[in-house]
């Protein structure tokens, strides 16, 4: 009895340490901002595609699109949504959730692409996804990069989550500048691949 309600407290204790925690450290507190605006903003996009298409397809609809940036974007953004709450609950790094956030945008792809294709109609960003999927050549290479691009992203957001001080941030970005030009590299070449996506399918976009 006496032992189980010593567990019990400490379970609790290391409870608060970490809210605590999630406030007290600089680049977990930015962190969690920068999770909550991204929450919100699948959830109002949620709720519009919802307006447009009903509850049924608005699902589908924004996991797709939740895919779309998970596959296709050089930045961890849209993963995020679920490493960083993974990673403060459970300490585990982000770098291996994220492992876990593209095997299931793939899977959610291959579902849909077998079960309801039709979907790939609904908005711009599908349709961009849908002619990547099937365009192995040269658009799979949108899809390599950027997992390059995440993993490394990753990597990076987990060595900044260990340090605590701003100090101790500008030291560590210091150490990491050669990973953060590979970085920027992998979004030049990204972006030219998607300017050719474009024109491939007549979509001029002026700058």
């Amino acid at each position: 009895m006496g032992i189980a309600y010593i567990t019990k407290t400490k379970m609790k204790l290391e409870k608060r340490i970490r809210r605590h925690e999630l406030f007290a450290h600089e680049t977990k507190r930015d962190n969690l901002i920068k999770f909550l605006f991204l929450l919100s903003f699948l959830v109002v996009y949620f709720l519009f595609v919802q307006n447009e298409y009903g509850t049924e397809n608005s699902i589908i609809i924004t996991a797709l699109t939740w895919s779309f940036f998970v596959l296709c974007t050089p930045i961890a953004d849209a993963g995020f949504l679920l490493d960083f709450p993974i990673r403060i609950a459970t300490r585990i790094r982000m770098f291996y959730t994220e492992l876990i956030v593209w095997a299931t945008a793939v899977l959610m792809n291959v579902y849909a692409h077998f079960m309801n294709p039709g979907v790939y109609e609904k908005t711009f960003l599908l349709g961009l996804l849908h002619h990547i999927i099937m365009n192995p050549y040269p658009f799979w290479g949108i899809i390599g990069l950027c997992a390059v691009g995440t993993f490394l992203s990753v990597y990076i957001g987990d060595e900044l989550m260990d340090v605590v001080s701003y100090h101790e941030r500008k030291k560590h970005r210091h150490k990491i500048k050669y990973e953060i030009i590979l970085f920027i590299f992998i979004i030049v070449v990204v972006v030219a691949l998607y300017d050719f996506l474009l024109k491939e399918l007549g979509i001029d976009i002026p700058l």
